[in-house]
C-alpha cells in the first residue's frame, strides 16, 4: 500500500502528464490514432492489421479502416506475409516515416519552445532530472503483474 505521500503524487503526475501529451497532440497534422499505428510500425516494423489491432487495443474492422486510410494518403504500404498467403503485412512507406518524423518534430518543437517560455534555468535542470525519474518509473515492472 503506498504511503499517502507517494499517492497524492503519483495522482499529481498522471494529471500532468495528461494534460501535457492532450496539449502536445494539439501539434499533430494526422489523427492521433492513424499516428499511433505509424509509431508502432516505425518501432516494431511491418504486422498484420490484426495484429495492429491487438497492439492498438482496437476491433480489427477499426483497424482495418485506419490502415486503408493510411494506405490511401501512401503513408504505408501492403505486402505479401512470407510465411502465411492469406495474409498480409502493413509496413510504413518512406513517406509515413517522413510524416512521423514531421509529427515527432512538431510535437517535440512545442515543448521545447514551452520549457524555454516557461522555465527558469533551474526548473529546465529539475525538469530534466525529472525525466530521467519517468525513464525510471516508465521501465518499472511488477506490481500490478503487467509489464
Amino acid at each position: 500500500m503506498p504511503t499517502p505521500e507517494a499517492a497524492a503524487v503519483a495522482t499529481e503526475l498522471r494529471t500532468a502528464m495528461g494534460k501535457l501529451s492532450r496539449r502536445v497532440k494539439l501539434e499533430d497534422h494526422i489523427p492521433h490514432g492513424q499516428v499511433a499505428v505509424l509509431g508502432v510500425l516505425d518501432r516494431d516494423g511491418a504486422m498484420t492489421t490484426s495484429d495492429l489491432a491487438t497492439d492498438q487495443r482496437v476491433r480489427p474492422q477499426s483497424m482495418a479502416r485506419a490502415v486503408g486510410l493510411l494506405l490511401e494518403q501512401c503513408l504505408v504500404t501492403r505486402r505479401a506475409h512470407p510465411t502465411d498467403g492469406r495474409k498480409s503485412l502493413v509496413e510504413l512507406s518512406d513517406a509515413g516515416r517522413a510524416a512521423l518524423e514531421a509529427e515527432r518534430g512538431r510535437r517535440a518543437g512545442w515543448l521545447a519552445l514551452a520549457i524555454e517560455a516557461e522555465l527558469s534555468e533551474d526548473e529546465r535542470e529539475l525538469l530534466a532530472r525529472s525525466a530521467a525519474l519517468m525513464e525510471r518509473l516508465a521501465a518499472r515492472h511488477g506490481l500490478s503483474g503487467r509489464a
